[in-house]
């Protein structure tokens, strides 16, 4: 969050607006609870959709994935899917209240793509909970639970992307890098090209988060690419390419 003030909305929740990517993005989000950070602006930046091409978020939240992208990629069109009511709001009006083209749909992830009647996207992108098991962690507090904990597991948000996109489509996920071998496998099962971005906080400590691409029906060989890492040790808060990226809009190129 790069600055912030109180605002009014219609939400049972106290909202707060930020401002992410140095001021040009605005966003409404609650004051309490799960907010956007690096793990939602590293995706963003990762996502190269041309104009006219559609993204489709999966768990878009408050909508911070789908504005970063937007103010990183002049005219593509946003489906954003959310099952909490008030943040699919707060999406909507983020989607507004930046100028872009798209809709936030209430609804499920565990349901399927099918049940939203929506045709199928360029791109799929998801932060998805980290967690499958709420004995697996330290009960977190309410207002963050539907964003750490994966009720219907890692699967449904998998399946739900590789239902969602066109062949050739290509889905990008950030995860922990203790599940990257389930993402691999339940990807593999109707995608392929895997391209791997390790996140490392240091570059003598190993990765705590992976970006994973994958394209649809796709049959490249899988490629690991070299480690983004986040600090590099000086009294800067992040490396200077990270510090790109997350503040200055540089892309992330997994291509």
């Amino acid at each position: 969050m790069e600055g912030s003030r109180r605002v009014t909305v219609a939400s049972s929740h106290r909202v707060e607006e930020s401002t992410l990517l140095n001021g040009r993005v605005r966003l409404l989000q609650p004051a309490r609870g799960y907010r956007a950070g690096m793990d939602a602006a590293l995706l963003a930046a990762a996502v190269a959709a041309r104009p006219g091409e559609t993204v489709l978020e999966a768990g878009c939240g408050a909508g911070a994935v789908l504005c970063q992208i937007g103010a990183r990629r002049p005219a593509v069109r946003f489906l954003g899917v959310e099952r909490e009511a008030d943040m699919a709001a707060l999406a909507r009006r983020n989607l507004v209240l930046n100028g872009l083209d798209g809709e936030v749909a209430e609804a499920d992830v565990a349901a399927g793509f099918a049940a939203l009647d929506r045709p199928r996207a360029d791109w799929g992108v998801s932060n998805p909970p980290f967690f499958d098991d709420p004995q697996a962690l330290r009960a977190p507090d309410p207002a963050k639970r539907g964003a750490w904990i994966a009720d219907d597991g890692l699967e449904a948000w998998t399946d739900f992307l590789l239902a969602g996109l066109r062949d050739g489509g290509r889905i990008l996920m950030i995860h922990r890098a203790d599940r990257l071998a389930d993402l691999l496998a339940l990807l593999g099962r109707k995608a392929g090209s895997f391209r791997i971005l390790p996140i490392q906080p240091h570059a003598d400590r190993p990765a705590k988060r992976v970006i994973v691409q994958a394209v649809r029906m796709g049959r490249a060989p899988l490629v690991l690419l070299p480690a983004l890492v986040l600090h590099d040790g000086s009294d800067a808060k992040h490396a200077p390419a990270a510090e790109a990226i997350l503040r200055g809009g540089a892309a992330l190129d997994l291509d």
